[in-house]
């Protein structure tokens, strides 16, 4: 018979926790409801005690999503336990996740502790917690460069504290496939009660080897795999769970495991997050990359078009990706339009809906088909969007050859309308140089890029910039047929990002 093997998700903490990938509340609540819908068994949804808002996110989360298991980080502190505890207690099936370093680098270097003062903190914090929930998972960070028997001692204890769930981490990506292998028999075979908790790994991808590392663990004994969306998580990233699950989908002939998760929503939250995040997957990417599906060369083409599997060992539609799309226009109604929000995985409220449906009619008045990426485009721009301080209300852009690039711009700031012009070397420098005299924003612009985000002449283009200011740094994103447009709402965004971060930083600390 075929073992289940666990699937928790970390791409809210872990994932979140990487450069470039920071969520506002009513993303991540998106993010966590496509997760409950891939049908993910644990929904790690970030670390609470890290700030306030943080905390209500991860409260949110566990209030929206019922058919998941949810979880919180903690420290082995009371605080980080009673932080974890008060966001997700309203959840139906609350874990909490505590941890603690236990390689003699960390003990030494980062925690100056002792092996028995180690000890005696994992099993102090793991009772804690189970005061609260018989869901306890404890985590020995950096366990791959742990002594082994000091490991096993940690995870026997912790067991006893109450842990039913023990987390294995190779936390910088040092561990070899067969290393690591040996390392989970190692530990299944001289922990003396593991047998009343699941042994979980969590890996990360430093030297590329995160997927083959969890997949090495799996066969050597391991039943839970902490994975990552698109593989996203601190430096390299973590474990990819579309790898991971296909892998054990695809090859089942040499791992004769099951999970419960639908692949047909494994594209669909790759999109998902990349939208939100506005951070494309590379092209190459496995699985989920735009190729990952392609074939340009001759001989490949003429073998995938005498039989698929020539060089395809996934069928596209086994991970949601489809061949066909529901095309949509100006003539589509309303309740198609609702259905096919629905289908995307947005369950929108009717003031949302009515607002979108506006908007879309615009986009179909310029555009002769509306596929897919367009409406989430939409979504993207109109729901999951931090309020307004700045609104673009006109745009004027006059450039060539023979003129100086001159950008006119109206803003609503604060509920009142100004306009200015200003001068660039490009049309884009002109509107940027302009919106950042009207706005007085002192922030840099580190990262500036465009991509299609639909076919055709009359795509979509989509822009992302990175803004920094006084340390802080956030994301803008912009849609639009016109690319300077386009360019001009991602800036926006970014510094209404950048407004939301202040007046957040400056609310909590007056609490």
């Amino acid at each position: 018979m075929e073992d289940k093997i666990i699937v928790f998700d970390t791409t809210l903490r872990d994932g979140e926790q990487s450069p470039g990938f920071s969520m506002n509340t009513a993303e991540k609540i998106h993010l966590a409801s496509q997760l409950e819908n891939l049908k993910i068994d644990v929904l790690e949804a970030g670390f609470p005690s890290s700030s306030e808002g943080d905390f209500e996110a991860v409260q949110m989360i566990a209030q929206k999503v019922r058919t998941v298991q949810v979880a919180a980080l903690a420290r082995t502190s009371k605080e980080d336990i009673d932080a974890a505890w008060g966001a997700i207690k309203q959840a139906a099936n609350p874990r909490i996740h505590v941890f603690i370093a236990t390689s003699d680098i960390h003990l030494k270097h980062k925690l100056k502790m002792s092996r028995d003062q180690v000890i005696n903190q994992a099993v102090d914090a793991v009772k804690y917690a189970a005061q609260f929930t018989n869901n306890v998972e404890f985590s020995a960070e950096d366990g791959s460069r742990s002594d082994r028997d000091f490991l096993c001692k940690v995870f026997e204890a912790a067991i006893s504290a109450g842990a039913t769930t023990v987390n294995l981490p190779d936390t910088v990506g040092y561990a070899i496939p067969a290393e690591f292998a040996d390392l989970v028999v190692y530990v299944k075979g001289h922990t003396p009660n593991i047998g009343k908790a699941i042994l979980s790994v969590h890996c990360h991808n430093d030297l590329g080897l995160a997927t083959a590392n969890t997949l090495a663990s799996i066969n050597a004994g391991a039943r839970q795999v902490e994975v990552t969306v698109n593989g996203i998580g601190e430096r390299a990233g973590n474990t990819s769970l579309e790898e991971v699950i296909m892998a054990l989908h695809t090859r089942r002939n040499y791992l004769p495991y099951y999970t419960e998760i639908d692949t047909r929503e494994i594209y669909p939250s790759s999109r998902l997050l990349a939208m939100i995040t506005g951070i494309p997957v590379q092209p190459n990417k496995a699985i989920v990359g735009a190729n990952a599906f392609a074939h340009e060369a001759g001989i490949h083409q003429d073998g995938v078009l005498k039989n698929k599997t020539t060089y395809e060992i996934i069928e596209p539609a086994t991970v949601g990706l489809k061949t066909n799309r529901l095309i949509m226009g100006k003539h589509s109604g309303r309740h198609a339009f609702r259905d096919r929000l629905r289908k995307l995985g947005y369950e929108l409220s009717k003031g949302d809906i009515d607002r979108l449906f506006t908007k879309f009619k615009d986009l179909a008045d310029k555009r002769k088909e509306i596929v897919d990426e367009d409406l989430e485009v939409l979504v993207a721009e109109e729901v999951l969007r931090v309020p307004d301080t700045y609104k673009l209300k006109y745009l004027n852009v006059i450039s060539g050859t023979a003129t100086v690039p001159t950008a006119t711009v109206q803003l609503e700031i604060q509920g009142k309308e100004k306009q200015k012009a200003g001068f660039g070397i490009g049309p884009i420098d002109a509107t940027y140089n302009t919106i950042a005299k009207m706005t007085g924003t002192k922030s840099k612009l580190l990262r500036f890029s465009i991509d299609s985000l639909t076919g055709g002449t009359d795509a979509q283009g989509g822009v992302t910039v990175r803004l920094e200011e006084n340390g802080v740094q956030t994301l803008g994103k912009g849609n639009d047929p016109d690319i300077i447009v386009a360019s001009a709402k991602a800036f926006i965004n970014g510094l209404n990002r950048l407004a939301h971060l202040k007046r957040d930083s400056s609310a909590h600390k007056t609490k």
